[in-house]
């Protein structure tokens, strides 16, 4: 298994311009590895609605890529997210999964069914046409740049160890942020066509 910051570091070498949203315990290592945060969006207590807010500006410019960063305990809160993404088919969407099998931002509680829920398997039978799983950072690595290139939606899931206090970066305490904060610069980004 990876470690969510060596994860998080190769999305990061192949986003380009995309818009990220990142919620719960992946905004903390997202924090400290974007090196475009005007791109950025850190969605404090989303409680699993990043991947609604990323398909609705997936929606709205189509010509630009989305990245979602989801927690697997988040994404858990809501399934139904999965069905309305297949649905709409936005070809510029790549949802991640963090799948560590533990609350990490709340102090590490299991998530029900952690050993047995297959969340690739629930995109994929959601409809979503590309899905993936990786549980090797060799693995993921070979393959990112090639799905980061693709079609969307795209659905990958990445098996991470299990880690707790994430709360707290490297550079400090999470720098917690009303959702307009993000939204009001990026607002301009996406409102001019490049």
């Amino acid at each position: 298994m990876m470690k969510m910051i060596d994860a998080v570091r190769v999305i990061e070498a192949y986003r380009e311009d995309a818009v990220v949203i990142a919620s719960q315990s992946a905004k903390m290592s997202w924090l400290n590895v974007s090196i475009k945060k005007h791109l950025d969006i850190l969605f404090a207590g989303s409680m699993s609605k990043e991947s609604s807010l990323g398909l609705g500006i997936a929606l709205a410019r189509p010509d630009r890529k989305v990245i979602v960063l989801s927690g697997d305990g988040e994404l858990l809160m809501n399934l139904g997210t999965l069905v309305t993404i297949a649905n709409q088919g936005p070809q510029n969407y790549y949802h991640f999964v963090m799948h560590n099998g533990v609350y990490a931002f709340t102090g590490g509680q299991s998530i029900p069914g952690a050993a047995r829920v297959n969340f690739a398997g629930l995109a994929r039978e959601a409809g979503y046409p590309s899905v993936y799983g990786f549980d090797s950072l060799e693995t993921f690595c070979n393959g990112a740049k090639d799905i980061l290139s693709e079609k969307g939606p795209v659905f990958v899931c990445l098996h991470l160890e299990p880690e707790t206090n994430l709360g707290v970066s490297a550079k400090g305490p999470y720098p917690w942020k009303p959702l307009r904060e993000y939204l009001h610069p990026l607002r301009d980004v996406l409102a001019s066509k490049v």
